[in-house]
């Protein structure tokens, strides 16, 4: 693209390589160990299976080229450090049928009964104007509620499936899963029969953990308070929620934002970049860096009393590496072979009224023999579909141990 007078033309890269390193918390903790468990896993999660305590970890890459593969099939490889603990490599497979590359909170939308009401910004109330109805009856169906997901916070992804005349990535079912303890320090080596040798050094490990207390206002409020990372760039939370209608089906659905512009999903709940994020904290879509808590208006709780799902994210630094560098001529043409880009976060997830992450762990030594009941069936309706999408699409390479009753 030009970039500008007297600048030089620069050629687009052969290839680009992605990488998000995520770190999970609460009842998001193992839902990477479950892969394609769906709401039935997250649920179990909230509910007393999995280890909810240990923070875990997932890891994701993609690889994209503008070369076909020297060979009949595409092969392509990430060599990492032994402290990853992933073995000598992992394959970066292309799949046979090409992924959907619309996000998952769109694709997987089903048009549920009843109405939606949303609110946003962090306070003790909501203030006029909120909450903004939705009625679900008045929207023909397939059809996405406008103004529903947000349009100022896009996804950051240059490599997919469609962006890509050859494309790999991991996980897969090559049946490896990063660990807990595994650390992405080191020297990496990205190779293949469709793409420029990329070598790079990693100076950022996997984020911290997040741990979350929650306490109720006099006012019906609630106070949701976490530990600071010290990496973090910004914070997002949000929360998803209902009031049981007749039968146990899903009556009105409730989603809060604690963007103080009435923000919802798209890349809130993805890995953005340290620029974007700035942007954002600017504008009041995301909370400071310094920030460590945020009150839930009550009017929330009010038109949620009994589901409530908090969600919260760190988002972290990023690390971007080039070849060959740009040179330090504006004016001489470059040609990069490969750009290749690390991105960090960290989130967690609970449901309001469950205790705390942190009270589990004081007491797991007394609660140790006992097992909470497994919760009924509900009919959430279109519920489910929500909540993944305010969870990020939470999957593929966590590790962790099941330790249900």
């Amino acid at each position: 693209m030009l970039v500008g007078l007297g600048v030089a033309q620069t050629a687009a890269p052969i290839a680009r390589y992605e990488m998000r390193a995520g770190t999970t918390s609460g009842m998001l903790g193992g839902m990477g160990a479950m892969r394609g468990g769906g709401m039935g896993a997250a649920m179990g999660m909230a509910f007393g299976g999995g280890n909810r305590n240990a923070p875990q970890h997932e890891l994701w890459l993609e690889l994209g080229s503008s070369r076909a593969p020297a060979g009949a099939s595409a092969k392509a490889d990430h060599f990492m450090p032994a402290s990853a603990k992933l073995g000598p490599s992992v394959a970066l497979k292309t799949p046979t049928k090409m992924p959907d590359s619309l996000p998952a909170e769109q694709r997987d939308f089903k048009r549920p009964k009843g109405r939606m009401l949303i609110f946003w910004g962090c306070g003790e109330h909501a203030p006029a104007g909120q909450p903004v109805v939705i009625d679900f009856s008045k929207i023909a169906a397939g059809q996405m509620p406008p103004g529903l997901w947000s349009s100022n916070v896009p996804m950051e992804r240059r490599v997919s499936p469609a962006s890509s005349k050859t494309y790999g990535s991991w996980p897969n079912d090559d049946g490896k899963s990063i660990k807990t303890d595994s650390s992405l320090i080191g020297a990496h080596k990205v190779a293949g029969n469709y793409s420029p040798e990329m070598n790079f050094t990693l100076t950022r490990d996997f984020m911290g953990g997040l741990r979350t207390s929650t306490a109720t206002m006099p006012s019906g409020a609630t106070l949701l308070r976490w530990n600071l990372l010290p990496d973090a760039t910004g914070y997002h939370a949000s929360l998803i929620g209902g009031k049981p209608g007749p039968g146990g089906e899903m009556g009105d659905m409730v989603w809060w934002s604690s963007s103080a512009t009435r923000e919802f999903g798209g890349g809130l709940s993805d890995w953005l970049s340290p620029a974007t994020v700035a942007r954002l904290v600017t504008s009041r879509a995301v909370l400071a860096p310094a920030t460590t808590s945020c009150m839930v208006p009550a009017e929330v709780k009010a038109a949620a009393p009994q589901f409530q799902m908090v969600s919260l994210f760190a988002y972290g630094p990023e690390e971007s590496f080039v070849y060959p560098p740009r040179p330090a001529n504006p004016k001489t043409p470059w040609k990069p072979e490969w750009i290749a880009d690390i991105r960090h976060r960290s989130m967690t997830g609970f449901l309001l009224g469950m205790p705390s992450m942190d009270d589990e762990a004081a007491n797991d030594g007394r609660q140790k023999q006992q097992c909470q009941p497994k919760p009924k069936k509900r009919g959430f309706g279109g519920l489910g579909g929500l909540i993944g999408g305010a969870l990020g699409g939470v999957a593929g390479g966590s590790g962790g141990n099941g330790d249900g009753c």
